[in-house]
């Protein structure tokens, strides 16, 4: 299938990424990983923690749901973003909104496929909120699933985040997958996790 070409990228401040809130930027970069439990039912399947092993965040699934649905909360419980699939879309698109509830209202950012189908590598388009238009796309996330790696680029491709594929031997006994991921100095983590999860259930299709 030929490639359809990009959008331009919009002009934004790689610098100084904040899309959930200024305290997750911090002033240094930080690492990160997140255990998806691939052989579980129970909520909470995904699970951030920092370099010292706490639980930054983890995502819990919304059971009694007409569409598929997660909500990204903070080590304490505390809902931060709710993230659904969009009903009827040309393109395979997510939306996330601010807090949890089943009618959230604040729009924060959506994600869609640069193709319907993607096999070997995987392009997504970001749009915030504020870009309704859609003729340029603020992030762009590139990598290979069957790697497990991707990166996440702002304006001029910049990069603000990197994934990879951690292969531990308690992974492979307890039905883990286990991704590291870097983020950039003044660079919302939250933000970019939120834009992992929603990577790995578009593949996940």
């Amino acid at each position: 299938m030929e490639e359809t070409s990009d959008p331009p990228m919009a002009n934004t401040d790689a610098n100084r990424v904040e899309v959930i809130g200024p305290q997750f930027c911090a002033p240094y970069a930080i690492d990160l990983s997140i255990i998806k439990k691939v052989m579980t039912l129970k909520d909470g399947a995904f699970q951030v923690l920092d370099v010292n092993e706490n639980v930054v965040f983890s995502v819990k699934d919304m059971v009694f749901s007409l569409r598929e649905r997660r909500v990204l909360v903070e080590g304490d419980g505390t809902p931060l973003v709710t993230f659904q699939q969009k009903l009827l879309s040309a393109h395979n698109r997510w939306q996330a909104f601010r807090g949890e509830g089943t009618y959230p209202k604040q729009l924060l950012f959506s994600v869609k496929k640069s193709e319907l189908l993607q096999f070997m590598k995987t392009k997504l388009y970001v749009y915030l909120d504020t870009n309704t238009k859609e003729e340029v796309c603020d992030f762009k996330i590139e990598g290979s699933w069957m790697e497990k790696s991707c990166f996440i680029y702002a304006s001029n491709y910049t990069e603000i985040a990197k994934m990879h594929k951690k292969r531990t031997a308690s992974s492979m006994l307890v039905g883990k997958d286990n991704f590291g991921v870097i983020v950039s100095a003044n660079v919302d983590f939250a933000f970019i996790v939120a834009l992992i999860v929603i990577l790995d259930e578009i593949n996940e299709e």
